[in-house]
């Protein structure tokens, strides 16, 4: 089996290659750098350039499935011309795909895409499953909506699609878990607001598993990919400084301060999602990390 990731060297993406080598899956993964392009038989690279439109299209050969993680990262201050990059990485790398698949031979049954819980609205009280019928009510969730529209394309070429909706990624190599600790390492962890707000979370190896396990098994459809526990930003906090052996003292972080010091972005630290793992445990996956503490331990 050989699997084409595009995003193959981001946080998400590296766990993904790791695991498919540990499986003996090849890899060919698509790379704007040229300078990253390696020629292994087990992790080869092919340029491409979604904004030029480029792509060598001998990335195709041989590959069965499709990962697509690219997409530029939310964590930026959110400029109107950094808001039409956001949504440009995902639904213009997407279209690039599907259309240089177009009446081209190749053997391609499913396409298995990253997406996220910003499609779910800000609720403190609801608990979403992927029954939700979603709308375009915040600058995420219209993010996620068109991502997610142009993936279906695939299904017009015969491909199964598949749709991965990432919650809170917690890892030790980057990612909002390291911003969320060095505060604290520092004696200055607080939680954001009222501090109630749920944050559905994932273990970046059961992510990785998860993928995996949508691509073993050909599932199709769409998949909250969050931990089966989420927890409040209170209780987030009060367990990395736990583990840390920090002192935890300082008031909740009103929302007007981090608007000040983020601008628009800063409503992805105050939002609240309570999001089920439900419909992907029910297809037989199993969370290693189904609880925050010990998903902390490991990585901390």
């Amino acid at each position: 089996m050989r699997v084409l990731i595009t995003g193959a060297t981001g946080l998400i993406g590296q766990e993904i290659v790791k695991l498919c080598h540990q499986q003996d899956i090849k890899v060919s993964y698509l790379t704007t750098r040229k300078s990253q392009i390696s020629k292994e038989e087990n992790y080869k690279g092919f340029y491409w350039n979604p904004k030029t439109l480029d792509i060598d299209t001998n990335c195709f050969t041989d590959v069965d499935t499709i990962i697509h993680l690219a997409a530029a990262p939310i964590s930026k201050r959110w400029t109107p011309c950094y808001k039409k990059e956001i949504l440009k990485s995902r639904t213009e790398s997407t279209k690039l795909l599907v259309n240089n698949l177009k009446g081209e031979s190749h053997h391609i049954k499913q396409v298995i895409s990253a997406s996220a819980i910003g499609v779910y609205p800000d609720s403190i009280t609801n608990y979403y499953d992927e029954n939700y019928k979603t709308k375009k009510i915040s600058f995420l969730s219209k993010v996620v909506c068109d991502w997610e529209h142009e993936v279906d394309a695939f299904k017009t070429l015969g491909i199964t699609v598949s749709k991965i909706r990432i919650g809170l990624v917690l890892s030790d190599k980057g990612g909002a878990l390291q911003e969320l600790v060095k505060p604290v390492n520092y004696g200055l962890g607080a939680a954001f607001g009222s501090g109630k707000q749920w944050q559905s979370w994932v273990h970046v190896h059961d992510l990785a598993q998860l993928f995996l396990y949508v691509l073993k098994y050909r599932l199709e459809g769409v998949y909250n990919a969050v931990s089966p526990n989420p927890v409040t930003n209170n209780e987030l906090v009060k367990t990395i400084a736990s583990i840390q052996e920090k002192p935890l003292f300082l008031p909740n972080i009103p929302k007007a301060v981090m608007k000040l010091v983020l601008g628009k972005m800063h409503t992805i630290l105050y939002e609240s999602q309570r999001v089920s793992s439900k419909k992907i445990e029910d297809k037989g996956f199993y969370f290693k990390f189904h609880h925050l503490e010990p998903a902390l331990s490991d990585l901390l």
